[in-house]
């Protein structure tokens, strides 16, 4: 039996429940322990967090850069370390961590800039790390349907993609922050350039890249601050032109009532048409032509074997969030065993998005921002 891997925890502390959700997703996989963490930037908070989760003393630790330094001349060290901070410390956290040889797991967006991005790459394939971004949709086993069935080409060419991500959660934020208390997400020092479209923009960039390879070539975009006060986008459209000609058309918003977590896509090629709804996150919907509609069922006889692999309850038992998140880390940490074991990895195989995507959506929202800036004109993602 192949021994646990150990990982460490950046952020993940008593006020956020992000932390929570990894650490439940990795005890369902049951392949790796935490052993370390520097749960908050207030070390009486690690320490509540460290005790509650039975960590030894001396791997509790003041900041990412003491964790780091301290983990990689231990013995016995991480294995991988999972950021789920503010989106201001994934790239100082990550590079602190990556400089020092640790595999990272980082929630989305990966960077600020695509200078630092490159830079994270840069470090990853010098230290020989594998590097994970965390954007959740993709560990639902029918994006994993959706994946196989694309890449077998049952859609054909792709020529259309129309992504819808409204929520409405911000509106009790907005109508309650003041100067002083506003959310993180609104604040350009802690959140970047942009807040809905790096937040919940990086998802519907990140789910069509990850199931069918296609690249953005440049952006039109609109970005809107709804609401008094507000210093960043919660309400965004944009226009997107793909490398291989196809063009899509994506919606997002924080504030449209009514909404819980709608990340609705839809996929149109010249054979047929793929619907994904995160919220009815069981289903597929095909539509081929000269065909009757098809509603694919998660974990059926007729699914995918890259989906299959999968399955951890009989098909019409829902699986949610959790399982999405054990299903990434389902497929990291068999790369991290394979690397261990002295086997090559090639990142793309394993079905977890990469440090590439993770570029790829730094670049997205930054281009989408440079468009809004410059009163709404085409930009390119590589300039």
């Amino acid at each position: 039996m192949k021994h646990k891997l150990r990982y460490g925890m950046i952020g993940g502390g008593p006020s956020g429940g992000v932390g929570s959700l990894h650490r439940a997703a990795l005890r369902l996989n049951n392949e790796a322990d935490l052993v370390a963490g520097a749960f908050s930037s207030d070390f009486e908070k690690t320490r509540e967090m460290a005790t509650e989760l039975g960590l030894d003393p001396d791997r509790m630790y003041h900041s990412h850069e003491d964790m780091a330094e301290k983990e990689s001349k231990r013995p016995d060290p991480i294995d991988f370390v999972i950021i789920c901070t503010p989106n201001y410390l994934h790239y100082p956290a990550a590079k602190a961590f990556l400089e020092k040889g640790f595999n990272v797991s980082c929630e989305k967006p990966l960077s600020f800039t695509p200078e630092q991005a490159c830079e994270l790459k840069a470090l990853a394939e010098k230290n020989n790390c594998l590097f994970c971004v965390t954007h959740t949709f993709t560990g639902h086993l029918v994006s994993r349907e959706a994946r196989a069935l694309v890449r077998k080409g049952v859609l054909g060419t792709i020529r259309t993609v129309v992504v819808e991500y409204p929520q409405d959660w911000l509106l009790d934020a907005l109508e309650s922050e003041t100067e002083t208390s506003k959310t993180w997400r609104s604040r350009p020092e802690l959140s970047g350039r942009g807040a809905a479209i790096g937040d919940i923009g990086s998802h519907m960039e990140n789910w069509v890249n990850f199931v069918t390879g296609m690249k953005i070539d440049k952006v039109l975009a609109h970005l809107e601050a709804v609401g008094k006060g507000t210093m960043l986008d919660n309400n965004f459209q944009v226009i997107v032109k793909y490398q291989n000609g196809a063009s899509g058309f994506f919606w997002g918003s924080q504030v449209a009532i009514g909404y819980d977590n709608a990340f609705h896509v839809k996929l149109l090629g010249d054979k047929g048409t793929l619907e994904f709804w995160q919220e009815d996150n069981n289903y597929l919907t095909l539509r081929l032509r000269g065909q009757p509609l098809q509603r694919l069922s998660r974990g059926s006889k007729y699914s995918q074997g890259e989906s299959l692999k999968y399955v951890r309850t009989p098909a019409g038992h829902p699986e949610g969030l959790t399982e999405a998140f054990a299903n990434i880390y389902k497929s990291f940490c068999e790369a991290i065993f394979d690397k261990l074991a002295g086997k090559p990895v090639d990142e793309d195989k394993y079905a977890y998005p990469t440090i590439d995507m993770g570029i790829e959506g730094v670049k997205f929202f930054n281009a989408c921002v440079d468009s809004d800036e410059q009163g709404n004109v085409w930009v390119p993602l590589n300039k």
